[in-house]
C-alpha cells in the first residue's frame, strides 16, 4: 500500500473514531440528570446534578430538585458554588424506619439560584454537588423530579419517571440506580458520608469524560484536515506525473 492511501485511510479512520465518541457522549448532556446515576442502598452518595442550557435565546438562572416523599432524605450537604446560593428545605414528618434508621426530619428539596451577573448561558452547562442519605433500601430507584427556571420566565419541569420499557420520555426526571454495595450488604453510618463527600473518583470520571469529547472533536478535525491534504497531495502527484509523461 502507497503512503498516500495510507495516510489517508488512517485519516479517514481518526475522523470516524472522534465522530463516534462525540456522538457516544452527546445523549448524557441532553438533558438533567444525577451523575454517577448509581448508589448503595441504605447508604450515602454524592451526585452531581448535570445542567444543560437547552435554550438558545435565554439562560438558567434557578434549579430545583426535590426529593420523594415516600422515601424521606434525613441528610443533604450541598457543595458551596460561587455565584449561586443553596437553600435546602426541611419538614417535620412522622416517624418512619429508612434503612434501619428513623426518620423524623426530612429533606423535601434543594434549591440553587444564580446570584445577579451569574447564569448557565446557552451552550453551555453546569454541575451541582450534594451528598444525599440515608438512601432507601427497598426499592430499586430514586427519582429526583427537577425544576429548571430561565431568565424569561419559562419553567422546564424534568419530572417524568423512565417506564420499565426502558423508552426515555421527554422530560425524564434524574434517578438513582441503588444497587447492594460490593460486599452484598448496605453502607451505614457517619463514615459512609464522609467517603461520599470525598467523591475524587466522580470527579475524576466527570473530568475523563470531558477530556473524551475534547479528543474526540480534535480527532474529527486533525483527520478531516489530514484526508483533505492528502487528496491534495494526490491531486497534484498525479498532475505532475501527466507532464512527465508528455
Amino acid at each position: 500500500m502507497s503512503t498516500k492511501r495510507f495516510a489517508a485511510r488512517s485519516a479517514a479512520l481518526t475522523a470516524a473514531c472522534g465522530l463516534t465518541a462525540l456522538l457516544a457522549a452527546a445523549p448524557a448532556f441532553a438533558h438533567v440528570s444525577a451523575q454517577p446515576g448509581e448508589a448503595a442502598k441504605g447508604g450515602h452518595a454524592k451526585i452531581a446534578f448535570r445542567v444543560p442550557n437547552e435554550r438558545p435565546n435565554a439562560s438558567t438562572v434557578q434549579v430545583k430538585v426535590t426529593f420523594p416523599e415516600a422515601q424521606p432524605l434525613s441528610s443533604v450537604r450541598t457543595k458551596p458554588m460561587p455565584g449561586w446560593t443553596a437553600e435546602v428545605e426541611r419538614v417535620q414528618i412522622a416517624p418512619v424506619q429508612v434503612a434501619g434508621t428513623e426518620v423524623k426530619e426530612a429533606v423535601r428539596s434543594i434549591t440553587w439560584t444564580a446570584q445577579p451577573g451569574n447564569r448557565i448561558g446557552p451552550n453551555e452547562f453546569n454541575e451541582f454537588e450534594a451528598t444525599l442519605g440515608t438512601l432507601p433500601d427497598d426499592v430499586d430507584e430514586f427519582v429526583m423530579p427537577t425544576f429548571q427556571t430561565y431568565d424569561n420566565g419559562e419553567v422546564v419541569k424534568w419530572d417524568t419517571p423512565t417506564p420499565p420499557n426502558g423508552e426515555e420520555p421527554e422530560h425524564p426526571a434524574p434517578t438513582l440506580k441503588l444497587v447492594e454495595d460490593a460486599e452484598g450488604g448496605h453502607s451505614h453510618g457517619s463514615g459512609s458520608e464522609e467517603q461520599a463527600a470525598g467523591g475524587a473518583g466522580d470527579d475524576t470520571a466527570r473530568w475523563l469524560g470531558g477530556a473524551g469529547l475534547l479528543v474526540g472533536a480534535l480527532g474529527v478535525g486533525i483527520g478531516a484536515g489530514a484526508l483533505a491534504r492528502s487528496r491534495s497531495a494526490g491531486s497534484a502527484g498525479a498532475g505532475s506525473t501527466g507532464k512527465d509523461e508528455s
